[in-house]
């Protein structure tokens, strides 16, 4: 019998805008596959960069906060499994589902823990060394609060999960790494990307409504580039990313070539045009696109410790990991000017695709678990009495202030 999937987006999937749009066609390829009936659904406004999901047989809902016209919707639709986009989806409309169809596997994926960034950037503005207290912040309240509340949360960085388990002391049982999702690369298509001598200059990408990206932007303009344009001259920094604001435009400069391009339309041609990859996060959280964009199409990167975090395993960095400013100067000429040392970063992109985020090593044995916990669902929520309670208390506040706008609107 096919299953129904109500996907409760925060956004519409926007997959060249963010490595979170990427993120989420990558689930709905998966369901799709296993034959899911899908319905999208978002009280979000959607942009041109949306993807077309209807042209992928996908039903595309838009629904409203805090409005009964919600659980007329679910009613209707008496969809098997329910994935939340974020935990402030949850905080929505995790209610309403439970009470409309509590029979429904509810699912939540964290895109990245915002509790972690946001701690990370509150260390950052402190210029404090970060350490696990910056995480007893209202986010990550809000975000644990979440996790406990559903039947499964999606992790997709080892390190995040070790977070959850060992600080907030959260049960694997309520847990599930996935990472990103890819298809392999094919040792034809890796032969006809550029070699070294057919590239040039740096590049850096990421979606500017995002904290981290702008902050990284900003730490290349006033201390890296400077000292990067003296050794290299002639090399020039390319910054691309969707939603660029007038006060990202102000950085531009012709005379220091470092040229915000906006925009990415086509990102694997911006990656393999380009020489080196620079990604100096000095906060964020989750897996990084811009690291996954740049191994796929063969241009190696010099990041941080934080860009690189959950992405390698035990295996070797496409480039060089450093949060020191010399050294990242360094790493960037090193890469830019030696071709034995780029050819090496290059060829290890390759490995890391191939080996650790590979669909096929993930899809059938997420599903499989998630077909066992619809077997059990009864029984696994009896042992998460955690989230029995929120469900009972903490909830009833979202809830019945829910009830209380949708009131004042009705009368407005």
């Amino acid at each position: 019998m096919q299953q129904t999937l109500l996907i409760l987006g925060f956004v519409w999937p926007e997959p060249f805008s963010s490595a979170a749009g990427s993120r989420m066609m990558q689930l709905i390829s998966i369901f799709k596959s296993e034959n899911f009936s899908i319905t999208f659904a978002s009280a979000c406004a959607k942009t041109d960069n949306a993807s077309d999901l209807k042209a992928l047989g996908i039903e595309q809902v838009a629904i409203e906060l805090n409005a009964s016209s919600f659980d007329d919707f679910i009613v209707k639709l008496q969809p098997d499994v329910v994935l939340f986009d974020r935990f402030m989806t949850e905080e929505q409309y995790g209610w309403r589902v439970a009470d409309q169809c509590p029979n429904a596997l509810r699912i939540l994926d964290t895109e990245d823990l915002h509790g972690l960034r946001k701690g990370r950037q509150q260390a950052f503005k402190d210029e404090q060394p970060f350490d696990y207290s910056y995480l007893n912040n209202d986010t990550a309240k809000r975000e644990i609060a979440s996790i406990y509340r559903c039947d499964l949360s999606l992790i997709i960085s080892e390190a995040e999960q070790e977070i959850l388990t060992q600080f907030f002391k959260v049960d694997d049982s309520l847990l599930y790494y996935l990472p990103f999702l890819l298809e392999p690369l094919s040792e034809e298509s890796i032969n006809n990307l550029a070699q070294f001598n057919e590239r040039q200059h740096f590049v850096t990408i990421g979606n500017f409504l995002h904290p981290p990206n702008y902050q990284s932007v900003l730490y290349l303009k006033k201390s890296i580039w400077p000292l990067l344009q003296h050794q290299l001259p002639e090399a020039e920094l390319h910054i691309y990313g969707a939603y660029a604001s007038e006060k990202v435009y102000q950085l531009h400069s012709d005379k220091d070539k470092f040229l915000i391009k906006g925009y990415a339309e086509k990102v694997t041609e911006v990656m393999q045009r380009a020489k080196v990859c620079l990604a100096p996060l000095q906060f964020g959280a989750g897996l990084k696109g811009k690291l996954i964009d740049a191994m796929n199409n063969g241009t190696p990167c010099v990041m941080s410790s934080i860009a690189a975090e959950g992405m390698f395993g035990t295996s070797e960095a496409n480039g060089f990991i450093t949060d020191n400013l010399s050294d990242i100067v360094d790493s960037a000429i090193a890469l830019y000017t030696n071709e034995t040392l780029w050819d090496d970063a290059h060829k290890k992109g390759f490995n890391i695709i191939n080996t650790r985020f590979q669909l096929k090593d993930f899809q059938s044995d997420f599903i499989q678990m998630l077909n066992d916990l619809q077997s059990i669902l009864n029984k696994h929520r009896q042992g998460n009495f955690i989230g029995q309670m929120l469900q009972h208390h903490s909830l009833q506040s979202t809830k019945f202030m829910s009830k209380w706008i949708e009131e004042k609107h009705r009368k407005s």
